[in-house]
């Protein structure tokens, strides 16, 4: 597909990210009616309005890069001030919601299914797939996809479809949180705090307020990427040097054990939370780490927008996108019902389901975004453990379905 920026051209690719990424925290800070639209979501507009329109393409080195190694060295540099014992405390709550959020995939996924299984080929498959997913992540998607081995066209429009609604879901749900209807219903105990934290009045931008200049010195700067960097390059490495383990399992209770052991996001957010655990005095006396890796979050909403291309989607997948959306909407209403039930805050539930769809990296960027610190420790840990159930809950989907085609 011709664009006006081609994927070879990889400096201009990432002027685009890094302007819009910039522009997109300007604009956050300035205008007061950013506290409805935040910037992460603003970065996703931005992202797949260009897409759309063929200034830049939906695919290109430059994105992976991103994906593969921004967003790694942000985890740790969101993670260096935070309290270690909340961490642990929160996940425990956090296992519950997210099991019951996944539950909503399930449900959406065979109601999905029965709808669309005459008008849609191979269902069945991409229903297994995306269950898959919608309960870990690319990751899962991928693993399925090698497993169910369905035709290329298919997979080409199931990720296209997948990465739109994604990056609307998103959407909304960082605007969710703004929104007097949900916070009227449901207890928002991260949200009252960020907001009585800022020093504001009504007049104030409330983004502008949070992130207060800070005394950042060359020394806090390298110590920040230097540390992260190295915690980053253990963890992957260490993961890579398990991985062979993976062959050597045939019982499901080892896999699933040998399968946390060789994560490499789960060796990055355990070693993280060890280091942080030994040096806590020396982090918190950092300064630059939440900025640091804030931008990189902010990098990867943009990277997220941009396979979101309208026009393909309505070109090759009409109906798969109408599948996708139905699924999301179900798990986001199961996850609002049960979590309200169980007296979970809306923060919490909105968090689990991003995990769920995008898995853990997204939902620590959404948690970092709206300025709940203490819950993006617990979200990557518990996004992580969609890694390891997704793929068993995607094969149970597609055994149901395909016996019902």
């Amino acid at each position: 597909m011709e664009t006006l920026i081609s994927a070879d051209q990889t400096w201009l690719l990432l002027a685009f990210l890094f302007v819009v990424a910039s522009a997109s925290i300007v604009i956050e800070q300035r205008y007061k009616w950013s506290a409805k639209v935040p910037g992460a979501v603003i970065a996703l507009i931005i992202a797949i309005t260009f897409s759309s329109f063929k200034i830049i393409p939906t695919d290109a080195a430059v994105y992976d890069m991103v994906w593969g190694y921004v967003v790694p060295i942000a985890i740790p540099l969101l993670l260096f001030q935070v309290n270690v014992k909340s961490i642990f405390t929160e996940s425990r709550r956090l296992l519950f919601i997210f099991l019951l959020s996944s539950v909503g995939t399930m449900v959406g996924a065979f109601i999905a299914f029965f709808i669309f299984k005459d008008w849609i080929p191979e269902l069945d498959k991409i229903s297994g797939m995306i269950s898959a997913s919608y309960i870990g992540g690319g990751v899962n998607f991928a693993a399925m996809t090698a497993k169910l081995e369905p035709s290329k066209d298919m997979v080409a429009s199931t990720i296209v479809a997948d990465n739109l609604i994604m990056a609307l879901y998103f959407i909304l749900l960082l605007s969710i949180t703004a929104m007097s209807w949900f916070r009227k219903r449901f207890k928002t105990p991260y949200i009252d705090q960020v907001e009585k934290n800022l020093d504001t009045d009504r007049d104030e931008n409330l983004a502008a307020s949070y992130w207060q200049p800070r005394n950042i010195s060359l020394k806090d700067i390298a110590i920040n990427m230097g540390a992260s960097l190295l915690i980053v390059a253990i963890s992957f490495t260490l993961a890579d040097w398990l991985k062979p383990l993976r062959s050597m399992v045939d019982h499901l209770l080892l896999e699933i054990l040998v399968s946390f052991i060789t994560d490499p996001y789960l060796i990055l957010t355990t070693l993280t939370f060890v280091v942080i655990f030994l040096f806590q005095k020396p982090f918190q006396k950092l300064n630059g780490s939440q900025e640091l890796g804030t931008y990189m979050v902010y990098l990867f909403f943009v990277v997220i927008g941009i396979p979101a291309s309208i026009p393909m989607i309505i070109q090759n997948a009409p109906l798969l996108l109408l599948f996708v959306v139905l699924i999301m909407l179900v798990n986001l209403v199961v996850s609002l019902v049960l979590g309200r039930l169980f007296k979970f805050s809306l923060e919490e539930i909105l968090l689990v389901c991003n995990a769920n769809v995008g898995g853990p990296t997204t939902a620590a960027a959404m948690a970092i975004s709206k300025g709940w610190r203490t819950l993006v420790g617990p979200i990557l840990v518990i996004g992580t453990v969609g890694y390891v159930v997704g793929n068993y809950a995607g094969t149970i989907i597609y055994l149901i379905t395909t016996r019902l085609l």
